[in-house]
């Protein structure tokens, strides 16, 4: 049965459009894709990403068990900094990929995707022996909002009165609210999932409903569903777990080396990822742009020329903000440079693109 997030109500008060997402009832849009993709775009959206999961693990190993399961290097990381990364396998396949937040010299806080949230947290757990550590799995407390676009920095300070235009991309601060009867601490950090500058922000659901409530009345933050939120991810890049990452696709085959510190001491799947980066591998995710206007999707053969099948879709759409039709797409090693000519296959046609860059459209980050 799938779980509700604490704003489940107020998406279909709003007359949002339902659908099941990992695990959860979730709003896939409330009005129109493109207008809430051109909103974070221009101005300023919100949603509701309270379906992700959250961990705590502190006490006097947590570093060093962080580093173990975690492929880049938190070591001597300033309290308030935060790493993008992933969780592997022995055989260097991806667990998850997920962000990890210094809260305090012996205090992290791990955020990992919705679908994977019980899987992960049991793979977590089975490899803690030997670390002393409190670990705790804390998704079933936090609410969490993610407000994005150009305008977010001053509708965050504006109308929910969080003091955030210090936090530089990828850094975070507790702040202590008065919401509810005894006030709270919650987390406020400049990351997100869009390619652009904005903030996510974790508290209670108490919390999170009265900060929805604010922005959606503010009239500055435009409601967001997770269709938009696929799209904008999509078109700077970023992967999603289950079609750019997975047990079958590692972070050297996804384009992720860089996440990955092999000058470490140690991290669960190092050997397996160290001989795929010194011997390479048989394939690798690339960024397809088709002729013409028809969409590839998830799971359709990607071919040469000739008709040779030499990979398949993992994304595609129609990009909004760069009005092409493009897709990323898992291929044979040998067909993924640059300007590489390939076909998509589209049902019963044939369209016929050329190997891109897999960003397709600039991030605006603030630095």
């Amino acid at each position: 049965m799938e779980k509700k997030t604490c704003l489940y109500d107020k998406h279909v008060a709003l007359g949002a459009l339902m659908s099941p997402f990992g695990g959860f009832i979730m709003p896939i849009q409330y009005t129109d894709i493109t207008d809430e993709h051109n909103a974070v775009r221009q101005h300023c959206g919100v949603f509701d990403v309270s379906h992700m999961g959250e961990v705590r693990v502190s006490g006097p190993d947590a570093e060093r068990y962080v580093q173990h399961i975690f492929t880049n290097d938190v070591a001597d990381a300033p309290v308030g900094q935060i790493y993008y990364g992933m969780m592997c396998y022995a055989d260097g396949g991806t667990v998850d990929d997920l962000l990890v937040y210094k809260m305090g010299d012996q205090d992290f806080f791990l955020v990992i995707n919705a679908a994977n949230i019980d899987k992960d947290v049991e793979w977590m757990q089975q490899q803690m022996q030997g670390f002393d550590i409190t670990f705790e799995h804390q998704s079933d407390y936090y609410g969490q909002l993610a407000v994005q676009g150009p305008e977010a920095e001053s509708v965050v300070e504006a109308v929910l009165g969080l003091p955030c235009k210090e936090l530089k991309f990828y850094t975070a601060k507790t702040l202590d609210v008065a919401e509810g009867d005894e006030g709270e601490t919650i987390i406020v950090s400049r990351t997100g999932y869009t390619g652009e500058d904005g903030f996510e922000i974790y508290g209670s659901h108490e919390f999170t409903q009265q900060a929805w409530d604010k922005l959606i009345a503010s009239g500055r933050c435009k409601a967001c569903g997770l269709g938009c939120r696929d799209t904008l991810r999509f078109e700077v890049g970023l992967p999603l777990y289950g079609d750019e990452l997975s047990a079958d696709i590692s972070p050297i085959m996804a384009g992720l080396g860089i996440f990955v510190k092999l000058d470490k001491e140690e991290f669960i799947g190092k050997a397996a990822l160290a001989v795929q980066k010194a011997n390479g591998v048989e394939q690798k995710l690339v960024g397809i742009e088709l002729e013409g206007k028809a969409i590839p999707r998830h799971g359709y053969a990607v071919l040469t020329p000739e008709g040779e099948p030499v990979g398949e879709v993992t994304t595609g759409y129609h990009c909004i903000s760069v009005d092409k039709s493009v897709c990323m797409a898992l291929v044979r090693t040998e067909h993924a440079k640059l300007g590489t000519a390939l076909a998509v296959q589209i049902r019963k046609k044939t369209f016929p693109g050329v190997v891109v860059k897999k960003k397709f459209y600039d991030k605006h980050y603030k630095k």
